[in-house]
C-alpha cells in the first residue's frame, strides 16, 4: 500500500493507494500464448469490467496491441522500451500515456481518476516485475482448471493469503474468481 497526500479545500488530505493485478490463468499459472489469451470467458471479462472501471489500469505495449484500443472508463498507461512507439499514430494521444518504465507507469496512475486503485492489467513481464519488487497488494486471478499449453506465465503468489473465492462452471470452462492479499 502506498501513503498518497492531496490537498482538498487548503487541506492535506491522505489516503492510501492499493497496487492491484487483475489476470486469468490456468492450473499451471499458464497466462497466454502466442501473445493471446489462453481462453475468453464471458463471466471472465464481465468482473474485470466490474474491477477495472473508473480505475487507472497499466499494461504492456504488447497487451495493448493484443486488446487493439484504450479500454473506456479507466486511465490506460502504456509501459514500452519501444522510443517509437506512440499513441497519436492511432489516434489516441489524448486517451492514453505511454512510458518506459512501471515506475513512472505507477506515478501517472497516482494521479488519476480513481487512483485508489491502481490495477496492473498485464502482461506476464510486467506481472512478474511488479511481484518481485514486492509492489502488489491484492491479486484478482481466475483461476482455469487444466493446462492449456502457455508460453507465459504468472508468477508465484504463494506468498498471498486467499481472502475470497467463488468457484464456477460454464458449458466450456470449470473456473475460480480468487481475491488474494498479501
Amino acid at each position: 500500500m502506498l501513503l498518497q497526500s492531496r490537498i482538498c479545500k487548503s487541506r492535506i488530505v491522505w489516503f492510501l493507494i492499493m497496487i492491484s493485478i487483475i489476470a486469468a490463468i490456468d492450473s499451471k499459472r499458464g497466462l497466454g500464448k502466442n501473445n493471446d489469451l489462453l481462453f475468453k470467458i464471458p463471466e471472465d471479462f464481465k468482473r474485470m469490467q466490474k474491477i477495472t472501471m473508473g480505475h487507472p489500469i497499466i499494461m504492456g505495449r504488447r497487451t495493448f496491441e493484443s486488446i487493439g484500443r484504450i479500454l473506456p472508463g479507466r486511465t490506460n498507461i502504456i509501459i514500452t522500451r519501444d522510443p517509437k512507439f506512440n499513441l497519436a499514430f492511432q489516434g489516441l494521444a489524448l486517451e492514453g500515456y505511454v512510458v518506459g518504465s512501471l515506475e513512472d507507469a505507477i506515478e501517472i496512475a497516482k494521479k488519476s481518476p480513481g487512483s485508489e486503485e491502481i490495477i496492473i492489467f498485464g502482461g506476464g513481464q510486467i506481472f512478474t516485475e511488479a511481484v518481485e519488487k514486492d509492489l502488489v497488494d491484492i491479486l484478482h486471478l481466475t483461476v482455469v482448471e487444466g493446462d492449456y499449453k502457455a508460453d507465459t506465465f504468472f508468477p508465484d503468489y504463494s506468498k498471498y493469503k486467499e481472502i475470497k473465492r467463488e468457484e464456477i462452471s460454464d458449458k466450456n470452462y470449470k473456473f475460480s474468481f480468487l481475491t488474494l492479499m498479501k
